[in-house]
């Protein structure tokens, strides 16, 4: 894992799906990502997917994509395929990180390819940074801390490019409330991993 990173050089991507999990037949149907470096926006991946499979008419009306839209787009094995290349090299991140991991390597799996790198979720940062939010769900957080909104929320680009300024919101905030500096991907996982009781302690032994 390249756990060495910096925190603020990575991809932030986003799934939209069929269904809530790959193990029941659930596939893919748009994937959104940005790739930052130093905090920049410096590339974006989206693409719709066309799984085979019928889409659920809730997934229709909850995310705007249709059976019409999907006709003409290409296969998942196609699409996963660049995004392989896009994401090489770089650690991930995605509000509630474990949903997508599932179809990230699901669907990295039915090409037979392994992402090597880490991923951390926005949501469990959040959680432990960015305290006293009534909500931690995405678009709240984006409300309540006065974030760029979402063109549509529940479309895969959309998603990520809220997402990247949320995950810069908590670098943010670690720096400006605590006084961290340089804080490497590593850091932010280890932060996730703590019990809340536990988080300022860790972040105390960051600035000593």
């Amino acid at each position: 894992m390249l756990l060495s990173s910096p925190a603020d050089t990575l991809v932030v991507f986003d799934f939209e799906t069929t269904g809530m999990s790959p193990d029941n037949g659930d596939r893919s149907i748009e994937i959104g990502a940005v790739k930052l470096v130093a905090g920049r926006v410096v590339d974006e991946f989206s693409q719709l997917m066309n799984p085979g499979i019928a889409i659920p008419l809730f997934i229709q009306s909850l995310t705007g994509i249709s059976h019409p839209m999907l006709r003409n787009a290409r296969e998942n094995h196609e699409v996963m395929a660049d995004f392989y290349g896009f994401v090489d090299g770089f650690n991930l991140v995605a509000h509630n990180a474990a949903f997508d991991a599932k179809f990230l390597h699901a669907e990295f799996k039915r090409i037979k390819k392994y992402f090597a790198g880490g991923i951390g979720c926005s949501l469990l940062a959040s959680r432990r940074v960015l305290t006293g939010a009534p909500s931690y769900k995405l678009g709240e957080l984006i409300a309540h801390f006065n974030l760029p909104k979402a063109k549509q929320y529940h479309r895969a680009l959309a998603d990520a490019q809220a997402c990247a300024h949320l995950w810069l919101r908590v670098l943010q905030q670690l720096e400006q409330q605590h006084g961290v500096k340089q804080l490497t991907f590593g850091h932010l996982q280890t932060l996730n991993q703590q019990p809340k009781p536990r988080v300022q302690r860790l972040i105390n032994s960051w600035c000593e």
